[in-house]
């Protein structure tokens, strides 16, 4: 596992829980719209400069692209125990680590919940870590309509391992979420419907403002102009008639 960041406190990314986040390097998608390109590509941090991950930055550490970093990180968690009830694992994209499993069984140790966020690429990492009771939590990144994956994220996709993916985590047992975030340009509000559609009867669906004022992985949309609220209400609307609950933030 090597890990990016840390963000050592927020209220609002587990609900119901104070947590850190915890940021891995490296991600199998290029999503346009990523505002964290240097855990997508890790080999152009400038070491010089460093950057900053979270949206609290009195919590900030900067990225730090040495392995060793997971002995400062679970030196963290050990002084927090008592302060903080869960660990947020997100990146980059958790799932493409192998050593996944053990790195969450070292967290719940010290007493932790746990919440994953994944892209759904890899059902059978996610399934493993539900089948050993690893995961208190589960949020999916839904990109795009299904037959618009490569367009959103960059890459081409297995779309039939995405439809597992939610199938696994809708079948999980476990609270989880989806969320998309909406991009003028690439997502239209004909597409909620049909995103809607891939994931109907779901508990949670969030809808997320597009965010431009910052680094991005395709720097042709940064500064880009993001839907409107009404855009967004209007368009959480039409979720709503395929998930439970659908909101946007």
């Amino acid at each position: 596992m090597v890990i990016g960041g840390l963000e050592k406190l927020t209220l609002i990314d587990f609900p119901g829980k104070v947590a850190a986040v915890v940021f891995v390097q490296s991600c199998n998608f290029r999503c346009h719209f990523c505002y964290n390109p240097l855990l997508v590509w890790p080999e152009n941090r400038d070491t010089d400069k460093g950057r900053n991950i979270g949206s609290h930055p009195q919590n900030q550490v900067k990225i730090n692209s040495s392995s060793a970093y997971v002995d400062d990180f679970f030196n963290f968690l050990e002084s927090r125990k008592g302060k903080l009830d869960a660990v947020v694992i997100t990146g980059g994209e958790p799932t493409i680590y192998d050593d996944l499993p053990e790195f969450i069984k070292s967290i719940r140790a010290m007493g932790y919940s746990i919440k994953l966020d994944t892209n759904g690429t890899n059902p059978a990492m996610v399934e493993k870590c539900l089948k050993e009771n690893l995961i208190d939590y589960l949020a999916m990144d839904l990109k795009a309509p299904l037959d618009k994956y490569k367009e959103t994220v960059g890459v081409d996709v297995g779309i039939a391992k995405i439809k597992e993916s939610i199938n696994i985590i809708m079948n999980s047992g476990v609270p989880y979420e989806f969320r998309t975030t909406v991009v003028p340009g690439l997502l239209k509000p004909e597409d909620i419907k049909l995103m809607g559609e891939s994931i109907s009867g779901a508990d949670k669906w969030y809808l997320q403002k597009f965010k431009s004022n910052t680094d991005l992985v395709n720097k042709n949309f940064q500064g880009a102009k993001a839907y409107t609220d009404k855009d967004m209400a209007e368009m959480a609307e039409i979720g709503k008639k395929y998930v439970k609950m659908c909101a946007w933030r």
